[in-house]
């Protein structure tokens, strides 16, 4: 991808956050990113976890790898790709910082940080360094000079915060104010998603949905004010577990019954031959 071709999909991506809700996809590799855009998304977002799965990984795979699979995932299609960059590989800040840079150089038109260690016995950087390495990532954008959307993600609820809430409301507001454009905070209530809006405004909300919910449809989600949706790594779950349980049928059965719903060759090529 070329710098103009990045700041492009930078401007596109920039402008779905402007002009109502939209559904960002987690595809987990470069053919269903290709089949997603063949189903009119606008943008998509890689997935940690469903990369890891494909590697044979719990959910982390290895920065190098993660690279790696953004450069394919841009090259996949023109449209705008999102970075699940978790915690950005790094404590140090000079190392987040060269992380990001590196990341952004994948062609990336967003990127996302954590507020996640991955330690258990400290699930969460304390508040200041949290807001510091938001700091940090906001300022690498700045200078490469590529304007890329910079989410900032608190995982209170993720990793069972005493008081999840306040601890999300409070960062979130911090990581606005130091540069976030839109913040996520994965397993938020669907009963506190428009309190969380207004305490966050003027940035985009992302809200992750894992499943069905009577209040996360796109008119209800739309209607409090939520500016994005994304699934993570379910789409990936989807597949893993159609894939499990024709398996788990062969196994136990001597049958293959469960192979009639494959999607068939002619769907699949036609998919992959439309390519723009």
């Amino acid at each position: 991808m070329t710098t103009r071709d990045q700041r492009a999909a930078c401007a596109a991506f920039r402008a779905l956050h402007q002009t109502g809700c939209f559904v960002l996809p987690n595809p987990w590799d470069a053919g269903t990113a290709i089949a997603l855009h063949q189903q009119g998304f606008k943008a998509l977002a890689s997935t940690s976890a469903g990369l890891a799965y494909t590697h044979g990984l719990a959910d982390s795979a290895p920065l190098e790898d993660v690279l790696a699979h953004l450069r394919a995932m841009v090259a996949a299609t023109p449209l705008p790709v999102n970075a699940d960059f978790q915690w950005g590989f790094a404590a140090d800040l000079d190392a987040l910082a060269e992380n990001v840079s590196r990341c952004i150089a994948t062609g990336v038109a967003g990127l996302s940080i954590e507020d996640a260690t991955g330690d258990p016995k400290t699930p969460l950087f304390d508040r200041e360094t949290a807001i510091a390495r938001i700091r940090t990532a906001r300022a690498a954008i700045d200078r490469s000079g590529v304007p890329v959307v910079l989410t900032a993600r608190c995982e209170a609820w993720l990793v069972d915060d005493p008081d999840a809430e306040r601890t999300a409301l409070d960062r979130c507001a911090a990581f606005v104010a130091e540069g976030a454009e839109c913040v996520f905070a994965p397993r938020l209530p669907p009963d506190k998603i428009a309190a969380f809006v207004r305490a966050v405004a003027p940035a985009a909300v992302n809200v992750v949905v894992t499943g069905p919910h009577p209040l996360l449809t796109l008119p209800r989600l739309t209607e409090v004010g939520v500016l994005r949706i994304s699934v993570g790594g379910t789409l990936a779950r989807v597949a893993w577990g159609a894939f499990l349980d024709a398996a788990r049928s062969i196994a136990e059965t001597g049958t293959f019954d469960a192979l009639a719903t494959a999607a068939p060759f002619a769907t699949l090529d036609g998919i992959f031959g439309k390519r723009d």
